[in-house]
């Protein structure tokens, strides 16, 4: 993985950085920020030279460079000072990186773009800065990229907000890699063991169950879909208690099909590579429990992973099969490509029937058609619990990371119902698939659980590249929102 690692912060002069970049800000009214006017003096007054000529309009994104003897200055487009919000100081971290990387720079200085009344703001900075460092190379040889960006010094920031950015954005970089690599790399057993090093960094407990351990705890569901596929199965469950012993804990599931060939029901061959990212559910879990390791929040969080490959063995679940999910329901099986919903069941029934919970969400690449809907720009939500729902989408727009609502009205859930068992793993044809496969999980929470399922098969990869997002690949969507939700 490739990615910034140092973000720290000085009240020492810019003078006296180090840094072989110093970079101020512009908005688009062409009024510079305070370092920025100190700059211009030092330089003067070519950068409101250049403003004036039109050279430097201070859009988003925008840069100019400008010398002197000893030093090298970027001026970064702010965009709108009226519209200056947490999301788009991470937008100006993420480009600022961009440029760094693209110039070979490997150390820079950054004005605090912000006031510090709002540590969340510094925090945006972090995470913008670190997010747009982000470089998956480790399964290529040579390094044809250049160097990378090893540290960044922020001027008279906000040392808590900069530390929680960087560490969220740490667990964002960590939920791309895992989703990046190929079948063959990211396995079940892969996933298992980074949930074993994220548990021994805090002394979360961390349970790891097996195939034969799988079958005998009833989890039928699970079991069916690994029937096909050689590679070991996993059922993981990761328990941080950080708060007080009677702290109702928050449960985060996450779908970890490693690799999605679709079973008997196999998928056309074209872009079938891409099925590598069907456990970009499961990597959200791993990112925001690693973040929680570090940053030890009060709060009682279970996380939990079903992992398995789809494949077409001899043994692979067939169309017309029928399996008994954890919490005894039967379920008929029409394409054995609806299978994440599969695994979940087993893993949502779980956790809400051996946990009293404040509340549950799962993360999963569940449909192609929440892409059809949304595109590749907004997650799919759902669930049981419209305030739970409401408070999603506040942390939604806390972070930049977009969400839409579908109904699961009592109309939906009957066309889950099957005439031979107690649900099927598809609705009714091609109609509202996305709802359908809520409608399913929802078969498989606990009554008295406030629930939400995310779907992300739209912004977990395939994203058009935002400053502080990869070019392409795994995004690590909405890990810093359900961070935000948590209130860590």
């Amino acid at each position: 993985m490739s990615y910034l690692q140092r973000v720290t912060n000085t009240d020492r002069p810019w003078s006296e950085t180090n840094a072989r970049l110093l970079v101020v800000g512009i908005f688009e009214n062409q009024s510079l920020t305070s370092l920025g006017q100190e700059i211009d003096l030092h330089l003067g007054g070519v950068i409101k030279k250049a403003a004036s000529l039109g050279d430097l309009t201070g859009k988003p994104g925008e840069s100019r460079t400008f010398y002197d003897d000893d030093h090298v200055f970027l001026v970064m487009g702010l965009g709108p000072r009226d519209q200056f919000n947490s999301e788009a100081i991470r937008k100006a971290g993420g480009s600022i990186s961009k440029v760094a990387l693209a110039s070979k720079i490997t150390t820079l200085a950054v004005e605090c773009f912000c006031a510090c009344s709002e540590k969340s703001e510094c925090q945006a900075l972090a995470e913008g800065l670190v997010l747009g460092s982000y470089r998956f190379n480790e399964h290529r040889t040579g390094n044809d990229d250049g160097p990378d960006l090893e540290a960044v010094t922020v001027l008279s920031g906000d040392e808590t907000g900069l530390t929680k950015g960087a560490v969220i954005a740490a667990g964002v970089c960590l939920a791309r890699d895992l989703g990046n690599h190929p079948g063959n790399v990211a396995t079940p057993t892969r996933l298992a063991k980074e949930a074993l090093r994220i548990g021994g960094s805090c002394d979360m407990k961390v349970t790891i169950l097996d195939r034969e351990e799988i079958v005998e705890q009833g989890m039928g569901a699970l079991a069916g879909v690994a029937q096909g596929s050689d590679e070991p199965p996993k059922f993981i469950v990761m328990d941080y208690n950080g708060g007080a012993a009677d702290l109702k804990p928050i449960a985060l599931v996450g779908k970890g099909l490693t690799f999605d060939s679709g079973g008997i029901s196999i998928k056309p061959s074209a872009q079938m590579d891409e099925m590598k990212f069907d456990m970009c559910g499961s990597a959200i879990v791993l990112g925001v429990m690693q973040a929680i390791s570090v940053l030890k929040p009060a709060l009682n969080v279970i996380g939990v992973i079903p992992s398995t490959e789809n494949l077409l063995g001899a043994k692979a679940c067939k169309p017309g099969d029928i399996l008994k999910a954890y919490n005894g329901k039967t379920i008929e099986i029409l394409n054995t490509d609806a299978e994440g919903r599969l695994i979940l069941a087993d893993a949502l029934s779980y956790v809400t029937a051996n946990y009293e919970l404040d509340y549950a969400l799962d993360f999963a690449t569940l449909t192609g058609a929440v892409l059809i809907a949304l595109g590749h720009h907004t997650t799919g939500i759902m669930g049981t619990d419209e305030d739970l729902i409401r408070r999603v989408k506040e942390s939604s727009v806390n972070t930049g990371e977009k969400v839409w609502g579908f109904p699961l009205w009592d109309e939906y859930c009957e066309e889950v119902k099957s005439k031979i068992a107690d649900v099927k793993n598809l609705g009714e044809g091609r109609n509202s698939g996305t709802i359908a496969g809520g409608a399913f999980l929802k078969e498989f929470v606990g009554n008295d659980t406030p629930w939400v399922h995310f779907d992300i098969a739209g912004s977990a990869w395939g994203e058009k590249e935002k400053p502080y997002g990869p070019k392409a690949g795994a995004t690590g969507n909405i890990i810093r929102l359900v961070i935000d939700l948590l209130g860590v």
